[in-house]
């Protein structure tokens, strides 16, 4: 694996893990802590804002905003999922085809979660295999990323931004943003 790869594996990795879970104190720190090489870079920015925002995050505060923006009492603000981005409903063709490529990477949906493959930390987390892969994977980067994180990806982090339960969140949308137009800029 290239540096280049490394670095959008890591970044893939970052973003799959805190829109999976809320993040506990130590990673908000590890990211507070991050020295940014390139500033003035769109990603370098990207990482400033959310460095500052890490800083001044609390675990209780970014729980609670997690909570909101993803769960709610019976739906949260954002419904992380691509079928949903795409069509407007839940389980649909672009949860079928995800299923079919996941099935020729030799991935399966394990029986203890309850979300659907098309939650949004779960493609990223599947590009951070591809990514890392020793090989060539039978479905490669940008084919995936086109077919599943590109028609929906962006709209979702646009709305994670917009959204008012949105603080520490906010800036995370953001950086994401700038991350998949980098990724579309390379991958497309």
């Amino acid at each position: 694996m290239n540096e280049e790869q490394e670095w959008r594996a890591q970044h893939y990795a970052l973003l799959a893990s805190m829109l999976a879970t809320p993040p506990e104190q130590s990673l908000l720190d590890n990211i507070a802590a991050v020295e940014v090489t390139e500033p003035e870079s769109i990603m370098g920015q990207a990482w400033q804002r959310l460095c500052q925002a890490a800083s001044k995050a609390k675990t209780g505060q970014v729980r609670e905003e997690f909570h909101a923006l993803f769960i709610g009492l019976t739906q949260g603000e954002i419904v992380p999922y691509g079928s949903f981005y795409q069509t407007g409903f839940l389980h649909e063709e672009p949860l079928a085809r995800l299923r079919q490529d996941l099935s020729q990477l030799g991935l399966e949906r394990q029986q203890d979660k309850k979300e659907p493959e098309d939650h949004i930390a779960g493609e990223f987390d599947v590009m951070r295999l591809i990514l890392t892969a020793q090989g060539t994977p039978v479905v490669d980067a940008a084919t995936f990323f086109r077919r599943h994180i590109l028609p929906w990806a962006e709209a979702f982090f646009s709305d994670l931004a917009a959204a008012g339960s949105a603080d520490f969140y906010r800036e995370l949308a953001k950086f994401g943003v700038s991350f998949i137009k980098l990724e579309t800029q390379l991958l497309k």
